[in-house]
Formats: C-alpha cells, structure tokens, sequence
C-alpha cells in the first residue's frame, strides 16, 4: 500500500510511517517541521518567513492587502510537488487546520491532495472543531480553555485555539468530511469529542518506536531531578505557570534533595536529549491521556505528570499511580504528589518500570499500524 502522511506534529506520522515501512508498505511524511520542534519529515515544506523580520513582512502585507503569502507561498509548493504527491492509496491529514493561514486557502490545499489521491482519512491529532467546542461548552470536567475562562494570560494566548470556532474554519471542517472516508483519533483528549460523531471510526493509541528509546532504570542514589520543558506559546494551555508554583512549593521543601531543571523552547532533538538525566518530567496539566512527549519519556522510564484521567484508567485498566500521575489544575496537588515521590524512591523505579512496559503493550508502532491498516482498508 502507498501511503501519503500529510502534516505532522511532534512525530505521530512519523512513527506510522516507520510502521508501514517496516511492514512492506511504501508511506512518505509531508509537512513543514512545526515551528521550533524541527521535527522529521521526507518532503518539508518550506517557510520563508520564520525570521523576525520575515514575521514582521508577513504581518505587514496582510495588513496592507489582506493577502497571507505564507498561504500562497506553500499552495505554490505543494503544487510544484505535485508528482511526488499523488497517486496515493490513503492520504491521511494530520489535522483540519494544519498551517497558520487564512482557512480558505488551508482548504485548497485540502482539495488540491484530496483529488490527486484514492481515500482520504483524517487524524484527529490536535485541536480540531469537534475537541474546542467541547472544550468551549465545558463538557470536560477541565480544559486547555480553562486558563481562558480564568483569565489566565491574554486573548492572544488563545487566539489559535478560539479559531477552530470561527464561521471560517467550521466551513473547513464540514468541507473537509464531506469529502474523508472518516476520522480517527490517536488520544482520549480527542476521542471523547468524537464519540458518536458522524465518520468518526474510532480510536487508535500513539504509535512509539521503542526501539530508540533507550529505558535506564533511574538511579536514586543522589538528588531527584526534576525535569520542566516549556513551550512559551503555550504556557498557560500546558499548564507551566501550575508546574512552576508547584515546584516554588518543592524547592522550599525540599531543596537539599531534589535538582530543578528547566528549559525552554527546544527543537525536539534536543528535548528528548535534555530531559536523559531526569527521574520525573513535568509535562502537562490539562489533559486526560497522554500526547507524544510524555509516552516518549515514559518508555524512557521517567516518571511524568500528564494526563491520566479516570476515563484514562479506565480505557487502558489500570490503578491510579500506575504508569504515569495524573498532573491535576492545582499546584498543591501537584507539589503533594512530588513530595510522595520524593519520600518514597522507591515509587520513582517501580513506575518508571511499569510505564516503558505500558508503552511497549500498548503503543508499540508495529501494532498500531496494523489498526490503521485494517480501518484504512475497510
């Protein structure tokens, strides 16, 4: 089977790529390198304006002729590539939206690869309308719009969210499943959204490539680290400023035994690099599964604040504690649950061992990409 991966964010295509390949299949990943993350594709499409002063040009132009040339920069690529993007048996999108202009002319490009290729699915990968106006109508016990409703930063911190409710992009949407085969999701957070939707076809886990992730048990010997990657653009959907008052709590505590490492904006190479020497990784709060990172770090054997919900328990059968902790919208909470880890090193092994075990049970990239095999050929 020839497969077009169209968009990437972290490495969700990319392992399912790496999954067909090694199951005999043909799969090329398309996509700009999301942002700061430089992340791994086979044909990259380019964005000339990512300096600052490319940024300023670009904000500039719209504002004088309402045109976005990073828009008609990449339709002009796309369109050049036209030979190595088409004739496909599947093209999966990895989103409703996957770039940073006008919906208009997202949706060109949609219905450009859509008619060049056989079937056309959709990963409900990321935010997308379905996920938003759930999180919107607070039909989630919390959200990534719940620092929103706080007041928590500005509009703006936001804006990219809030745009997925737009009269622009919910055309997109209905144009863009008028036209898929289906949708499927990759984690609860989009899943639960999904339910009962029309052409929704289920959930199927992160595909992980265990076989470069190296698991070390943790040596507790010495201090605790405690390892915080922030992404600035979204510190407060990501929960950091929770993260960082819990640890205000933890250093005043327990200052002689643990080591806080912070870091900021890393392209993903040097993340999953930063992050070796660490026992516990910060990685998000308003989440009730785990995204890419935190499934990374947990077949690394670290043990990661993330989404672990109920439903989340409930999905994979687990306890509580289990593979990962659930990082709940209150540093006090979140302070008290590092503080159990501290004083009882033992927890750090015992789930750090039971999380790379999870991972490779329940997100091995061979096995999921023969669940995306039997729905594609459906």
């Amino acid at each position: 089977m020839k497969v077009l991966l169209f968009g990437e964010y972290n490495r969700a295509q990319w392992n399912i790529r790496q999954g067909l390949l090694k199951l005999g299949h043909e799969a090329v990943v398309v996509s700009s390198r999301d942002g700061f993350k430089k992340v791994d594709v086979d044909i990259e499409l380019k964005n000339p304006f990512e300096s600052y002063w490319g940024k300023k040009f670009r904000i500039l132009f719209i504002k004088l002729f309402n045109i976005d040339l990073l828009g008609l920069y990449t339709k002009k690529q796309i369109l050049k590539l036209k030979p190595k993007l088409s004739n496909y048996d599947v093209v999966q999108f990895v989103n409703e939206a996957m770039f940073s202009f006008e919906r208009t002319t997202q949706l060109e490009i949609f219905n450009m690869i859509h008619s060049w290729n056989k079937n056309s699915f959709l990963l409900s990968a990321g935010l997308d309308y379905t996920s938003v106006k759930y999180a919107y109508d607070k039909r989630f016990r919390y959200s990534i719009l719940t620092p929103y409703f706080e007041n928590k930063g500005s509009r703006k911190d936001f804006s990219a969210a809030l745009s997925y409710l737009s009269e622009e992009h919910i055309k997109l949407h209905n144009d863009i499943f008028d036209k898929i085969k289906g949708v499927i999701s990759n984690d609860l957070d989009y899943h639960i959204p999904l339910m009962g939707y029309k052409k929704y076809l289920g959930m199927i886990p992160h595909a992980i490539n265990t076989e470069n992730l190296i698991f070390n048990e943790p040596d507790i010997s010495e201090k605790i680290v405690i390892f915080h990657g922030i992404n600035r653009a979204n510190y407060y959907k990501k929960g950091n400023d929770i993260f960082k008052a819990a640890l205000g709590i933890i250093q005043e505590k327990y200052s002689e035994k643990v080591e806080i490492i912070t870091v900021e904006n890393l392209p993903y190479k040097d993340y999953i690099k930063a992050f070796d020497g660490c026992h516990v990784l910060l990685d998000q709060v308003y989440a009730y599964d785990q995204g890419y990172n935190a499934l990374e770090a947990m077949a690394k054997g670290k043990v990661v604040f993330t989404g672990a919900e109920q439903e989340f328990l409930e999905y994979y059968g687990l306890v509580e504690d289990e593979v990962c902790i659930n990082a709940l919208p209150n540093a006090e909470k979140i302070a008290e649950k590092l503080g159990w880890l501290i004083s009882n090193p033992d927890e750090i092994v015992k789930i750090s061992k039971q999380a790379r075990a999870f991972v490779e049970r329940e997100h091995n990239y061979e096995t999921i990409v023969k669940r995306y095999l039997e729905i594609w050929n459906a």
